[in-house]
């Protein structure tokens, strides 16, 4: 039996906004996938800690506050920190077309800009990340 992919959804900082990170984990489990959401306002620190002890495949972060340099930034710091730099990370919001080559090369594999649709996501996730046990 294929397991299924383990994907954590999560709103880091202090942006109050989640619909578009709900309808994503909603997308993502309805495609079949095992879908965690932290809820809003987590820290990195929480962030990677969910990560962990939920045994994630993938880590999509929704950020719409303009902080996503920095908080994409101590995700992908402390997942290597923590030895699960395996966790493919991914992510969305109001993010600058000229921002997602820096955030590529801290490690985030993957940027949704405003439009892009859940099935273009289901599509990406299916198509990159690979299950710990399969």
């Amino acid at each position: 039996m294929e397991s299924r992919i383990r994907v954590v959804v999560a709103k880091p900082g202090l942006d109050g906004h989640d619909r578009g990170a709900k309808v994503v984990a909603r997308a993502l489990r309805d495609a079949g996938m095992e879908v965690i959401y932290t809820g809003l306002h987590q820290t990195p620190e929480q962030i990677v800690a969910a990560s962990i002890a939920e045994d994630a495949d993938v880590v999509g972060l929704s950020v719409l506050s303009g902080a996503h340099l920095t908080l994409f930034k101590k995700v992908t710091e402390l997942l290597a920190e923590k030895g699960a730099d395996d966790i493919v990370v991914f992510g969305g919001g109001i993010i600058p077309d000229e921002d997602v080559p820096q955030l590529e090369a801290m490690g985030v594999a993957k940027i949704f800009t405003p439009g892009a649709t859940t099935q273009s996501i289901v599509e990406w996730v299916r198509g990159n990340v690979v299950t710990k046990t399969g």
